[in-house]
């Protein structure tokens, strides 16, 4: 069955960001496809989310000694942004190089990490790894500080190789001995204590004295390496090509098993895992050229509703849906600290070194409870803005106002178009159950939004709510 031109922009903007409002998508009605792609893969060409307002209502973000209002400032730019592929690829990186900042207890590292997956998350795996390499969040996250001649630390080196670009089964130990010793002397300034005037930013620093020089070899090739040797190295394997490429279709397509199950289970579509790594190896490993294959792809636009949402994209998504918080609201601070964070994703925050498990990993009897708990709170507001809108654009077309015209339009509004029958038929008996909706005279309206916010609210509790 062929997808419509909405449908599939709106299966785009749910996997390229957090979703958009139907008033939204239809501003793309006259754009081809490719177009769009072609816009959401250079979110710079649009102007940056003006948060300026929040660092004025909310004056924790102007100490940054702690990254909970950062975590609601970047679920907030989320909701409120048009650059929104760059919000996601921070997030995809974030699951990826998961630095918790529970460790480090230096937040102003945290953020600025965040910040560099802003900026580089679009360039070429081989710059991003040589940042990521030189960012002190991870070279403390990571203990590269403690990585000294004659004193190796493996951590990173262990990481980079199993975690970060490879995967298990594609190196060994003594590749990863090696790739060490290439990164000592890579390490951070220590930073000015925090009293009295609260933290600083840390630098990169290398120390020639405390690199060890000499022959190394590493994945067969032997000369005296230096970290970004190592990185450039890496990226020329089919290995990073086919692990990178993997975490794209993970990310972006379909939920596959966890990372630590990849040596041993085949990808869920290999030919679209050969044809991601072929554009990489094509392009150098070029995200942005690699994203834009991807949405362009068979496989990414028969692929909807094919990921659990996770509760970032949960969270921000309903938000955006019903058009509240384009502006600091007294639940700001929850945003991050405790809708997302309930519901299973503590930002900056990742539970291990192997950051998230996603997928139905996502849910358990807890978070999903949550999850429905935090939606409704969302849909039950009939002042919210998209609330308003969905029930006028419903009261529009009283010619057809029928219990199963009610469901549809509502699922279609809230992203589920395609909702099974054994979801969609309790809905319809609910509204047959609600009585005469036909009435829509000024004074009957209320009633009117009222009920098509329980039909709302029927619909975020549903399992089919809970996938992208």
């Amino acid at each position: 069955m062929p997808i419509n031109h909405l449908e599939l922009v709106a299966h785009l903007m749910r996997r390229a960001g957090v979703g958009l409002r139907r008033e939204e998508l239809e501003r793309y009605s006259g754009k081809k496809y490719e177009d769009i792609v072609e816009e959401v893969i250079n979110p710079e060409r649009f102007p940056e989310v003006d948060d300026d307002l929040l660092f004025r209502y909310w004056i924790e973000l102007n100490n940054r000694d702690q990254s909970v209002p950062f975590n609601s400032r970047w679920v907030y730019r989320m909701i409120n942004t048009d650059r929104h592929l760059q919000e996601k690829i921070a997030l995809f990186w974030h699951h990826i190089f998961a630095t918790s900042q529970g460790k480090s207890e230096h937040p102003v590292s945290s953020i600025e990490q965040i910040e560099l997956f802003r900026k580089n998350g679009l360039g070429k795996v081989r710059d991003i790894l040589g940042d990521l390499a030189r960012d002190p969040a991870m070279i403390f996250f990571l203990d590269n500080n403690e990585n000294h001649k004659n004193e190796p630390n493996e951590n990173w080196g262990r990481e980079l190789l199993e975690l970060f670009s490879m995967g298990v089964g594609n190196y060994t130990e003594d590749d990863i001995k090696m790739a060490s010793k290439a990164f000592t002397g890579w390490t951070y300034h220590q930073i000015i204590p925090l009293d009295p005037y609260g933290r600083y930013p840390a630098e990169f620093r290398y120390i020639e004295e405390d690199h060890e020089d000499g022959p190394k070899t590493f994945l067969g090739q032997t000369g005296n390496f230096n970290g970004d040797d190592i990185i450039d190295i890496i990226v020329e394997k089919p290995a990073c090509a086919k692990f990178i490429s993997r975490h794209l279709y993970n990310f972006f397509v379909a939920d596959e098993v966890q990372v630590p199950s990849w040596n041993d289970t085949a990808p869920k579509d290999e030919q679209a895992i050969k044809s991601l790594m072929k554009v990489f190896e094509e392009t150098d490993g070029d995200i942005r050229a690699m994203l834009r294959f991807l949405f362009n792809s068979d496989f990414f636009k028969q692929a909807q509703y094919k990921r659990v949402k996770s509760p970032a994209e949960l969270v921000a998504g309903t938000i955006r849906l019903m058009g509240t918080n384009k502006y600091p609201e007294p639940d700001f601070s929850e945003l991050g600290e405790y809708f997302t964070r309930v519901t299973g994703q503590a930002l900056m925050t990742p539970p291990t070194v192997e950051g998230w498990h996603t997928g139905m990993e996502w849910i358990d009897g807890g978070t999903l409870t949550e999850r429905v708990n935090f939606a409704v709170s969302q849909v039950e507001d009939t002042s919210s803005p998209g609330l308003r809108d969905i029930s006028e654009r419903l009261s529009k077309n009283s010619s057809v106002f029928s219990p199963e015209y009610m469901v549809d339009g509502c699922l279609e509004m809230m992203g589920v178009v395609n909702s099974s029958d054994d979801v969609r038929g309790p809905l319809i008996d609910y509204v047959k159950s609600e009585g005469d909706l036909y009435k829509l005279s000024e004074e009957d309206y209320e009633e009117f939004v009222r009920k098509i916010s329980n039909i709302l609210k029927l619909v975020v509790s549903t399992i089919d709510y809970q996938f992208a």
